[in-house]
């Protein structure tokens, strides 16, 4: 397809709508483009002669730019226009683009077939062929109702019904690289638009999406008021690290609110400036005077946390490295993505990604049935359990059909079958026993280097699905579990074949479940330590 691309933005490359563009047009694959920046062209506003209609019919009297402009408009298949809403409609240059293509009509009066307006002028070319797209951002917080001025004005041009839109709110945000974790996923929803578009239509699910908001109204708002650097109530100039800190406070998510009021304080070490933000039911509050008791505080130079802001450095990564320090209450920070910047349904759509195709969670229970099946029941009778065993992992895939069957979940169910026939054949009860310990094990030890430890594999849904496995504070946490459990296990293995050849039963179950009972209190504790000692020490 030949595609032609006005960009109607005065900032040019640097345009937010062309952000949008550029991924639709990714979307629409391998095409012959064609790019006008109007802020380069030299274009003159029209005369209103009609010399183009009567004395050089088809051709301005001005030499400029504009007959390149009518050139690649016959030219191209498809036409993309490009621009900001600027007081609700069009910007002024591409007005006088639009303006400017007089000569592209005949002066005859005709009627119009689509009901816009008294009359009409019939095209000098035949135009009934090309396609139209509008694809445009605006500073408010929604699209709805912002666009009916640049709409009436297309229903004339291009005819009504006769083109596509994409109009974005919000649209100050693509250049904040603070938020583009969040642009990029709404660029991404444009790129299949652009798929869908050059094949089959873009679907009603993909309208709608383009459709919802970046952010919800009041939180677009403050950020958009702390965005301009100036005091509201005073419209005195403010330091950029408080304008900084109370678009950060606006991001805060209400609906994560569990009945407890936090205060984050925030010391930018090199800056000398501390603030508080109260994280409430209502919502968020930026304090300078530190009168709150705070419940979390970092300490950081500015150009750290910007860093991290700007995702130029992921923020558990900085914090392992020691790049700066937490006190006070770590599950904030431990859950920073639910209580800034994400509602609980981006939260849930996230994990949905890093899902398989099936969008099922996976439960450690399901590694867990066929091992404790088969300790249980091949120590009461080493035949019938294991039968038993056998038939609990034939059944095991059906009864959690609705979860994820992880790698781990598959080596158990192969190992314990594997076993519970060896028992059956040879009626080896101790051995088996204790064989089913050292293969389990063995399995958490030889988890550790994977890039994905036994662990990690079912809990990382809890902490934002596959994005923490590039959490070193995560990652580092479960290894250390991993090399526990696993030591454990093998540790049962070797005291369980002695107290059982002693038949010291009795004593083998009050070991083995102390020992469990130990490791498991072992892992809360840990899990809930070691970040907050990292935080602390503000080293590895």
């Amino acid at each position: 397809m030949k595609i032609l691309v006005i960009n109607g933005s005065p900032k040019g490359d640097a345009s937010n709508s062309l952000k949008l563009t550029k991924a639709f047009l990714e979307g629409m694959g391998d095409n012959d483009v064609r790019e006008v920046t109007v802020s380069r062209l030299n274009l003159s506003p029209c005369k209103g002669c009609f010399c183009c209609w009567s004395k050089t019919p088809g051709k301005c009297v001005i030499n400029d730019d504009m007959s390149r402009v009518i050139e690649d408009e016959l030219w191209a298949d498809i036409i993309i226009w490009s621009f900001p809403l600027y007081y609700f409609n069009v910007p002024g240059p591409l007005k006088n683009l639009i303006d400017r293509q007089l000569p592209m009509n005949l002066p005859f009066m005709t009627e119009r077939e689509d009901g816009m307006g008294s009359g009409s002028h019939p095209s000098r070319y035949d135009m009934s062929g090309k396609r139209y797209i509008l694809i445009s951002t605006c500073g408010f917080y929604s699209a709805e109702k912002n666009y009916e001025s640049v709409k009436s004005m297309f229903d004339y041009i291009c005819g009504k019904g006769n083109y596509e839109t994409i109009f974005c709110g919000q649209g100050e945000l693509f250049r904040a690289p603070e938020l583009k974790k969040r642009t990029d996923e709404y660029l991404d929803i444009v790129r299949k638009a652009g798929r869908e578009y050059i094949s089959t239509g873009i679907s009603n699910e993909t309208r709608s999406k383009l459709n919802e908001l970046l952010y919800p109204k009041e939180v677009f708002e403050q950020m958009a008021d702390a965005s301009w650097g100036i005091d509201k109530e005073t419209g005195n100039e403010v330091d950029k690290s408080l304008s900084f800190t109370r678009q950060m406070a606006a991001l805060y998510n209400k609906g994560s609110y569990d009945g407890k009021d936090r205060v984050l304080e925030i010391c930018y070490t090199d800056l000398g400036k501390t603030y508080q933000i109260l994280l409430g039911k209502d919502g968020s509050k930026a304090f300078t005077d530190g009168s709150l008791p705070a419940t979390t505080r970092i300490e950081t130079p500015w150009e750290v946390w910007t860093s991290i802001a700007r995702g130029e450095i992921r923020g558990d990564v900085a914090l392992f490295k020691g790049m700066y320090k937490v006190t006070g209450d770590f599950s904030l920070m431990m859950n920073w993505d639910k209580y800034f910047s994400k509602t609980k349904e981006q939260q849930e759509n996230e994990i949905d990604k890093s899902l398989t195709s099936k969008n099922k969670k996976p439960s450690m229970m399901t590694m867990l049935i066929p091992w404790i099946t088969f300790w249980i029941a091949v120590s009461i009778n080493a035949n019938i359990g294991a039968i038993i065993t056998l038939a609990v992992c034939a059944c095991t895939p059906m009864v959690m059909a609705r979860k994820e069957l992880t790698v781990y979940d598959k080596i158990s169910m192969a190992v314990v079958s594997l076993l519970s026939v060896l028992t059956l054949q040879n009626d080896i009860k101790i051995i088996s026993i204790v064989a089913g310990y050292l293969a389990f094990g063995l399995m958490w030890l030889l988890s550790c280097f994977t890039r994905e430890p036994l662990c990690a594999a079912y809990v990382k849904y809890d902490y934002n699905g596959e994005d923490a496995l590039n959490n070193p504070i995560f990652m580092k946490t479960n290894y250390v579990l991993a090399v526990g459990w696993g030591i454990l296990y093998i540790l049962t293995a070797i005291w369980s074949w002695f107290l059982m050849r002693l038949n010291m039963i009795v004593l083998l179950q009050i070991l083995n479940n102390a020992a469990t009972w130990a490791m498991g209190i072992f892992t809360i504790w840990f899990v809930r330590w070691y970040p907050q000692h990292i935080a602390l020490k503000g080293r590895r």
